[in-house]
């Protein structure tokens, strides 16, 4: 593998809304972010992703965007902006926006100007179609819920759009359109961003001419992922946003890429790849159904491991998946993959362990740090996002009551993720003076930075402890290209592998059972250095390792033959 600039970081995702508010209205900004980049560096991160801050009408909370090269007013301006790219740097910080070229806003003057002429040259920016006798182009169903087709007005045209009515989908087919997006790309680059996370890209190719698929709902339409399985090209797209933007200027890119095929996996991350990474999704994606989250499965500690050995064993000798146990998109992840017994401190850093020593590059997402979790929402009023409000009618239209509804809604949302960060236990978490955007979550006053920061048992300085640890110059080289060796796979609730270097090994061991697990240990495991613990103790006696219930450790092992 060819040695990048960003191996061995540790990225951190920021929700700008729900950051740091410093004006008192409510909603945090960009000098928010800057007064917090201390924290950041204190915290071990060297690659901070912001989520949208262009201009936008929020439909889909910033990922509708209106004008790619403007910021919007609720989150500051451009020297704002800017001044953040320069305090970012001086921090030893690269910064990544996110990239939103699947679709723009309906109120772009790109759309606009298609509404007005459909037949003009804005008008192939988009995929626009006359419509006869109400018969659409076909019967793809949005992710938000509906047709993706939306009528201009009282026209005879309708636009595509795979996500929100608000977000219409951008024509890729037409090279004018993809140098108006390279030459946004370059301008943002030149200003001196790192790189940037792509948002939704596998959309950017769909399967043409439009036709009709086999219904999976009784609204007689077709899910996106079904669709999207027959699009064919995409890499021919993809391979050029690369070659006109990212290879010039040496920027790291990580895409949100979803159901790629084993096959496809090089021309994604392998050396010559579109991208320097992709998300691993596999766990976010597991249980999920077509049908909608009432007919979802939470994955339990057994799911977690297959989907994450799946992966190591699918990117081993091609290129680094990026990890995550959660994002702005999903619900909290020690809410949602740990079961109730284990949703406390030490559960929380056995989940973050089990992770971060995977080989890749780690994400963090605000709050996950410290802990946060789910809301407890009591009202679907009290739940601001689009996805979950369609979700919660499908639930409705499934024969679900109201708080059956309410209640799988609560479990999947993607507000859990986007509630104030928590900072201290004075009013809002510290978050802003004003009202907030959102509800904080009530746990604040025990979930916080201020408590944990000075905590050396807490989960904050786990995190820090797991940063320096991919740091070490001892280890770094293992843990960054170690290759990742399964173990044990057969017993349940056991998460165990090796790290494997050319020097050393890195030991991985997670206990997800509520009761005390044996597990045989091999001499070199016995003479193990601990790198680390989140119980106060190791048993290791008899040739087995005692893991107390919930018990993650990380032991350091020399190969015999280094010494």
């Amino acid at each position: 593998m060819e040695k990048k600039w960003w191996h061995g970081k540790t990225a951190y995702q920021i929700y700008p809304k729900s950051f740091y508010d410093t004006n008192g209205d409510g909603i945090g900004d960009l000098r928010g972010i800057i007064e917090k980049l201390d924290y950041l560096q204190e915290l071990g991160i060297e690659i901070l992703w912001i989520s949208p801050v262009y201009l936008s009408p929020f439909a889909d909370q910033g990922y509708d965007i209106a004008d790619y090269c403007a910021i919007d007013p609720i989150f500051g301006n451009m020297e704002d902006m800017e001044q953040l790219l320069k305090e970012a740097k001086a921090r030893g910080i690269a910064v990544l926006m996110d990239l939103v070229v699947n679709h723009c806003s309906d109120e772009h003057p790109w759309f606009v100007e298609a509404c007005r002429d459909p037949e003009g040259p804005y008008g192939k920016y988009f995929y626009l179609r006359q419509v006869k006798d109400g018969k659409l182009p076909c019967n793809w169903r949005s992710y938000f819920g509906g047709p993706v087709w939306e009528r201009i007005g009282e026209t005879d045209w309708y636009y595509l759009h795979v996500f929100h009515k608000k977000q219409p989908d951008l024509n890729w087919e037409n090279p004018e359109l993809r140098q108006e997006i390279y030459r946004m790309m370059n301008w943002w680059l030149d200003k001196g961003l790192a790189g940037f996370r792509i948002d939704a890209i596998i959309n950017i190719k769909k399967p043409l001419p439009f036709k009709d698929y086999p219904a999976d709902r009784e609204d007689g339409l077709c899910d996106m992922g079904t669709v999207l399985k027959d699009a064919q090209g995409i890499m021919e797209f993809l391979d050029e946003m690369r070659d006109q933007t990212f290879a010039l200027h040496n920027a790291f890119s990580v895409g949100e890429v979803f159901n790629n095929k084993q096959e496809e996996l090089p021309d994604f991350i392998g050396d010559q790849g579109c991208f320097s990474s992709i998300f691993d999704f596999s766990q976010t994606v597991e249980g999920k159904s077509p049908r909608g989250w009432y007919d979802s499965r939470v994955p339990g500690p057994d799911d977690y491991k297959r989907c994450c050995f799946e992966s190591q064993r699918k990117s081993e000798g091609i290129g680094f998946f990026s990890n995550i146990i959660e994002n702005h998109d999903e619900p909290r992840g020690v809410s949602y993959y740990l079961p109730d017994y284990a949703q406390n401190p030490m559960g929380k850093k056995l989940l973050a362990a089990m992770y971060f020593m995977l080989k890749g590059l780690p994400f963090i997402y605000q709050g996950q740090e410290i802990g946060m979790e789910n809301m407890a929402f009591s009202s679907i009023e009290e739940i601001d996002d689009v996805n979950s409000r369609c979700e919660y009618q499908v639930c409705l239209d499934a024969g679900l009551n109201r708080e059956e509804a309410l209640k799988v809604v609560s479990l999947y949302s993607r507000d859990n993720a986007r509630t104030p960060f928590q900072w201290d236990d004075s009013a809002n978490g510290g978050f802003t003076e004003g009202t907030p955007w959102l509800g904080v979550n009530p746990n604040y006053r025990e979930i916080n930075v201020q408590s944990q920061e000075k905590d050396p048992d807490s989960i904050l300085s786990f995190y820090k402890q797991m940063i320096r640890l991919r740091k070490d110059p001892q280890w770094k080289e293992t843990i960054v290209y170690g290759e990742t060796v399964p173990l044990m796979e057969e017993v349940s609730g056991l998460m165990a592998y090796l790290r494997r270097g050319r020097e050393r090994e890195i030991l991985v061991l997670g206990n997800f059972n509520p009761k005390e697990l044996s597990v045989p240990a091999g001499q070199s495991m016995e003479e193990g250095q601990i790198l680390l613990n989140n119980a106060e103790s190791l048993d290791i006696q008899g040739g087995n390792i005692s893991l107390k219930p919930l018990q993650a450790v990380v032991l350091g092992i020399m190969h015999k033959n280094n010494g």
